[in-house]
Formats: C-alpha cells, sequence, structure tokens
C-alpha cells in the first residue's frame, strides 16, 4: 500500500487542520457504522459540517480518503514499534519484540480490516511500498539480532504473509472461521524457533 503522499503532508493551516480532523472523525465513526461500503462523500462531509468540495479538494475521492484512515492509525502503530514502550518498542530483546509486533499487527490488521483489504486488493502489489516496506525493515533487524546468519528479509517477508488483509479476511470470516487469537497462537508455534 502507498501512504507517501499522506505520510508527509505540508504544513496545514489551523482551520484546515480542524477540518481534516472533523472529517477523518466523520469518516471513521462511518466505517465503523456501516463498513468501508457506507464511506459515501456526500455523508462524511455532511457530518463533518464541511462542504463536499472542500472533501474532494482534500481527499480527491473515497479511496483518498480510506487511505488518509488508515494512515492515522498506521502512524500510531508504527510510532509503537519505533520508540514506544516494550515489549513493542526498544528495550526487550528481539524475540519478545518480534512476537509483540505481530500480535499488535494483527490487532492493527482487524481493526481496519476492510479499509486494508480494499487497499491491498486495489492493484497487484498494492500491498508493498510505503508501511509494508517499515514493516519488512523492522522485522528483518529484529530476526538479524534474533537469528543471526539467518536469511533475515526472507524470514520477514515469512512472517508478515499471513498477516495479509486478503488472506487474514479469508481466515476470519471463511467457511471455517478462526479468530484473532488463533492467528497470533500460531504464529507464537512458528516463533518458538526464534528461542530454540
Amino acid at each position: 500500500m502507498t501512504v507517501d503522499a499522506v505520510t508527509n503532508p505540508r504544513p496545514e493551516r489551523m482551520d484546515a487542520a480542524r477540518n481534516r480532523m472533523k472529517i477523518l472523525a466523520a469518516a471513521a465513526d462511518i466505517v465503523a457504522a456501516r463498513g468501508v461500503e457506507g464511506l459515501a462523500m456526500a455523508e462524511v462531509a455532511a457530518a463533518a459540517g464541511v462542504g463536499v468540495g472542500t472533501l474532494y479538494r482534500r481527499f480527491g475521492d473515497r479511496s483518498g480518503l480510506a487511505y488518509a484512515l488508515i494512515d492515522e492509525r498506521e502512524r500510531e502503530f508504527q510510532a509503537a514499534f519505533i520508540e514506544g514502550p516494550p515489549p513493542l518498542g526498544p528495550g526487550a530483546d528481539a524475540p519478545a519484540r518480534i512476537r509483540a509486533f505481530l500480535h499488535a499487527l494483527v490487532d492493527r490488521t482487524v481493526e481496519q480490516l476492510d479499509l486494508l483489504l480494499m487497499a491491498e486488493t486495489a492493484s497487484p502489489l498494492a500491498r508493498f511500498g510505503g508501511a509494508y516496506d517499515a514493516y519488512h525493515a523492522h522485522l528483518s533487524l529484529l530476526v538479524t539480532r534474533a537469528r543471526p546468519g539467518a536469511d533475515a528479509p526472507v524470514l520477514a517477508d515469512a512472517l508478515l504473509a499471513p498477516l495479509a488483509a486478503p488472506l487474514l479476511a479469508h481466515r476470519l470470516r471463511g467457511s471455517r472461521p478462526v479468530t484473532p487469537e488463533r492467528v497470533k497462537a500460531a504464529l507464537d508455534d512458528l516463533l518458538a524457533t526464534f528461542r530454540a
């Protein structure tokens, strides 16, 4: 997924920043109540108390608004694993940080599953770049610390693969659904090799 345009925004005027927060809060409420399918630009504008033109100028279209919703949560998540408290943030050993990261990523993905599903399936390689690159670099570093000499980049991909939004949606909502806790337990089984 590419969030580059949203991750490095230009400085905002105070009124524009207020409007942005109102718009994102209204959009998040609509998605929470009706799902991604209910995300209509006119409804978001009305709920936020701004003109529809403001919404289109700011976000372009519905997918731009969805990416902004993803980006808000993504910033919080990345701050947590880069500089937050241990074990997700620095201060714990590498295996504990890998486990905390993967568990937090399950929660983060489940929290915005429909938005991430839309974003990750927008094109064949939509999942890669942006946030995925940050996750991959982080996990590669931790894997290198936990298992010196291991092929850290390939192991990082292997650890991230089961958390792709389409696969996670299939597992959570399929004919034989699993719970997020079961996904975490399976990841813990995989991670047992890092402690060996």
